[in-house]
């Protein structure tokens, strides 16, 4: 399969490195880190004993391709570029695995092609250009954007399987969804705030303003028809939080980096959300204007 993955830093990178031992896939990331696998390669670490190493191709350049499968890795608020980017081309499909919400339908927006949702709980970070490290091997679950069977879905389950990716093909992928923003809504501004690492939202204090979040959201799901309980949103979110206890939430990563964040996306999304239908929020509307003020101070926003 001819696969091109579109934002390759640390979660684009594994994913698409992975994808290399399969399959013919292009990078498309930023100068120092596509120079650094075309002259190189990628090397992979954290996966096996020793590193891997593949050598997909890799370009600054996202326009003009025809291609299989698109996997879209950018962060949320590029998603729209994105878009314009790859309506240059041509793709059977293509597949957001993206944190946050509403990044499909802007895709879907643009393109010709079926959109798939997608999420990961692989854990990533680029080390350095050419260098990423796997911190958690975890999961990509995939399927239709608004729920039910998808042929094309089950193709694409198969090649990231046939090439050693934990997958998984859902029919409920607009809950999954939800369930993932319950996570990230009650972890990652969270951690970012406070400088820690996930562990923290497990033990107080944080853990009461960490839970609340989680529940915040699984009631707006609710509210938007997308059955969530507020125990299995808590469920979810403690269990990644257990499971990622040492890892560095990609939010924090972002502030220590002093790069834009997510929020929008996460908490700011649930916000939104929540004022369609007249819901009090308080825990998500804070997080969301306290991270929101940190960009703005530094001119990020």
């Amino acid at each position: 399969m001819d696969i091109v993955v579109f934002g390759a830093g640390s979660l684009g990178s594994l994913v698409g490195g992975l994808l290399a031992r399969e399959h013919d896939v292009t990078l498309v990331a930023r100068e120092a880190h596509a120079r650094a696998v075309r002259e190189s390669g990628l090397r992979l670490e954290g996966i096996d004993d020793s590193p891997i190493r593949v050598s997909p191709a890799a370009t600054t350049d996202g326009t003009g391709f025809e291609a299989d499968l698109a996997v879209v890795t950018v962060k949320s608020f590029d998603t729209d570029g994105a878009a314009e980017t790859l309506a240059t081309g041509s793709f059977d499909a293509v597949c957001s695995v993206q944190n946050g919400m509403g990044n499909e339908a802007t895709l879907a927006a643009r393109l010709e092609a079926p959109v798939l949702a997608g999420t990961a709980t692989y854990g990533a970070v680029l080390r350095e250009p050419g260098v990423v490290e796997c911190t958690g091997v975890g999961e990509i679950v995939l399927g239709a954007r608004d729920g039910g069977p998808s042929t094309i879905a089950e193709t694409v389950g198969e090649s990231f399987v046939a090439a050693g990716l934990e997958t998984t093909v859902a029919d409920d992928m607009p809950r999954r969804l939800w369930e993932k923003l319950a996570v990230n809504a009650g972890i990652n501004a969270v951690t970012a705030l406070t400088a820690t690492e996930n562990g923290a939202v497990l033990e107080d204090p944080a853990t009461d303003l960490a839970r609340v979040a989680t529940r915040e959201t699984a009631r707006v799901a609710r509210a938007c028809g997308v059955s969530l309980s507020n125990r299995e949103a808590l469920t979810a979110m403690e269990t990644v939080a257990e499971a990622t206890a040492a890892n560095t939430s990609s939010m924090r990563q972002d502030v220590l980096a002093e790069r834009r964040t997510e929020i929008d996306a996460i908490n700011g999304y649930v916000v939104d959300r929540a004022a369609d239908f007249r819901l009090e929020i308080p825990r998500n509307r804070t997080l969301t204007a306290l991270v929101r003020t940190w960009e703005r101070g530094r001119d990020l926003r």
